[in-house]
């Protein structure tokens, strides 16, 4: 960590994530040099100035440009993007889209507070539909964005899910993530103490989490529930929450984690499941290998070298439709 102070308000989710990257990244292999840090702009932007590596901190919505142009000139970097809910999904979210699509490997981190915090307290895309704010005083009239269902939409290879309570889960997810070749996005479900206070404690309060989160472990059955007696089967072309012991029904018929598989379609249904009818997933939702930009377009160039004709830029400008002035 650097020597500056760290200029988060007391009791910003964002501490315990960044202690959550300071503990994860020394389990990876890389030398401290080859890591980069680059964010965009708001709260969460500010992470490159709090870790001793190299950073970036760019322009509003444009950490991911910033930071594929970082990957694909220097692969063997690991390349991390710091940004939030409004400068990825707003002003950012065509970068985001299609960072996802293009699946590079870079790692996505994405501080969910379901709100400006920055400019104080306006709406954000994620921000629940009613929501009266800064910018919303009748109460927002905006179906909100669910991050996990645009990493689907646009083909994403990976999508974890963490709040910021739980460190130890924050790092497991952030470790597989950066092990995972292609764009990793980790959603984590930040507390805004100031503007947007308890805004995930429906999910997060000691008494109701063990029943409303579930946490995904891949090759084993989706179980949850205080007394670990609740479970999640696909049913009638729909995922459904039920109770194991009543009407039959046993850990077996419970939906294994498939996290690795091609098919996104479990993995969205897990990533839009929403309090009341369903708990709210947890952990690696989907980490399926796939092609990487930068390979492809590394052998492309690599091929280009050995077979074109052009090898300076004399044979350029000799080539071609060539005039020739007397």
């Amino acid at each position: 960590m650097e020597d500056g102070p760290v200029k988060w308000c007391a009791g910003c989710g964002g501490y315990p994530v960044l202690t959550s990257v300071q503990n994860a990244l020394p389990q990876l292999n890389y030398k401290k040099e080859e890591f980069v840090f680059i964010s965009g702009i708001g709260c969460s932007s500010r992470f490159p100035y709090y870790i001793k590596t190299y950073g970036f901190h760019s322009l509003h919505g444009r950490g991911a440009p910033i930071a594929s142009g970082v990957k694909i000139a220097n692969p063997k970097l690991s390349v991390w993007q710091v940004t939030g809910d409004g400068d990825c999904m707003a002003i950012g979210g065509n970068h985001f889209i299609h960072l996802v699509r293009r699946n590079i490997d870079i790692n996505v981190l994405i501080f969910n507070n379901k709100i400006y915090g920055l400019t104080k307290g306006q709406y954000s895309p994620t921000t629940p539909k009613g929501s009266i704010t800064k910018t919303s005083p009748e109460g927002t009239i905006e179906n909100p964005f669910n991050p996990g269902e645009l990493v689907m939409g646009a083909q994403g290879t990976f999508f974890g899910r963490a709040v910021d309570t739980d460190m130890k889960l924050l790092q497991e997810v952030m470790i597989e993530g950066a092990r995972h070749k292609g764009t990793s996005v980790i959603e984590i479900l930040q507390n805004c103490v100031i503007f947007n206070n308890q805004v995930h404690s429906e999910i997060t309060g000691k008494d109701v989490r063990d029943d409303n989160m579930i946490f995904l472990e891949n090759g084993k059955p989706m179980i949850f529930g205080k007394e670990r007696d609740k479970g999640i089967i696909f049913k009638d072309f729909k995922l459904q929450v039920v109770k194991i012991g009543e009407n039959g029904i046993t850990e077996k018929d419970l939906l294994v984690h498939d996290a690795k598989a091609s098919c996104p379609n479990v993995h969205f249904m897990l990533a839009r499941m929403t309090l009341p009818e369903h708990p709210v997933a947890m952990g690696v939702i989907r980490s399926y290998d796939c092609t990487v930009y930068e390979d492809l377009l590394n052998k492309q160039i690599e091929v280009a070298k050995e077979t074109s004709k052009i090898k300076n830029v004399d044979d350029l400008l000799r080539s071609g439709n060539v005039f020739e002035i007397l």
